[in-house]
């Protein structure tokens, strides 16, 4: 197999982000790429603005480590727990560093990110008309609809300046395949001027070729690929391993402090060099716990001569 854009973590990250750039780490959920906002970290990244649809704990991390200087989000909450301690601490007593914030609704998001990889000057959005956004946020305005004279809600374009996806399995170019919950990654890599992509597992380009109605994401919009299993945990990943429930709920207990969560990041982020470090401080019982049984789909026939 061709080396293609393979390269490590460590290097994808000291290439592409640089301090002040908007970063986009995707995954709705499902694929979450903590590996890279660890390395971000331990590269002691600063002034970042930290975009996503849902903050996750990731940025919660990134937040307290002092890598951020905005959040653009939708919904920011430790999910099912309740809030982010490290962004509510930052955004209201400026620990580490006060941060700045700018909110959308779901689909908000979901269309800057259609609109920057599209290349739309905005997007028309019905949902926020009525609702406590725009005049919170001065970025959601009003243009007259050309058909009926209506004013209509829209938002502009996100273009990240770089972004991380996470794949089950890509080719050494970044071909890559994306199966179960699938969230905004293809629009964020289209939308951004920079993509890196982690994978669980590095595969021929004939096994994506057999398959190409699951390739997500295309070799052309990818500048790095990173083999990194284990990148998304405690976050999971279809087929690989499962979502790590006691974490998201521990987490909420060491977050109470920021003396605490400095504690655990100083154990788990900057106390290991990579994530292959980062999994071998996982106790086996944990790891046998979170892998999933097989449930295989159905073959398909796509009847090539």
């Amino acid at each position: 197999m061709e080396a293609g854009k393979l390269t490590t973590m460590k290097e994808a990250v000291s290439r592409f982000v640089k301090d002040g750039d908007t970063v986009y780490l995707a995954g709705f959920t499902h694929m979450i790429p903590f590996a890279a906002g660890h390395e971000i970290m331990r590269q002691k990244r600063k002034d970042l603005t930290l975009a996503r649809a849902t903050p996750d704990i990731v940025y919660d991390q990134m937040i307290a480590a002092g890598c951020c200087k905005k959040v653009v989000f939708s919904y920011a909450g430790n999910p099912g727990v309740g809030s982010l301690r490290c962004f509510r601490r930052a955004f209201e007593k400026g620990l580490p560093n006060r941060i700045e914030i700018e909110e959308y609704s779901h689909f908000g998001m979901s269309g800057r990110l259609f609109a920057g990889a599209t290349n739309m000057p905005f997007l028309p959005i019905r949902t926020n008309t009525g609702s406590d956004l725009p005049p919170q946020n001065p970025n959601i305005r009003t243009v007259k609809d050309p058909y009926t004279g209506d004013e209509i809600s829209v938002v502009p374009p996100l273009k990240p300046d770089v972004a991380v996806v996470h794949v089950q399995r890509c080719d050494a170019n970044g071909n890559s395949h994306v199966w179960g919950i699938i969230g905004e990654q293809k629009d964020t890599a289209f939308a951004s001027k920079k993509v890196i992509v982690t994978a669980e597992e590095i595969v021929d380009e004939s096994l994506i070729r057999s398959d190409p109605n699951r390739t997500l994401i295309p070799d052309f919009v990818v500048h790095a690929v990173v083999h990194e299993p284990w990148a998304c945990h405690p976050s999971y990943v279809q087929g690989y391993y499962d979502r790590d429930n006691d974490f998201y709920m521990e987490w909420d207990e060491i977050t109470k402090e920021h003396e605490s969560t400095m504690r655990w990041m100083d154990e788990w982020v900057f106390g290991v060099e990579d994530r292959q470090q980062y999994v071998k401080k996982m106790t086996t019982e944990k790891i046998l716990k979170l892998l999933p049984k097989a449930a295989y789909s159905s073959p398909v026939n796509y009847g090539s001569v």
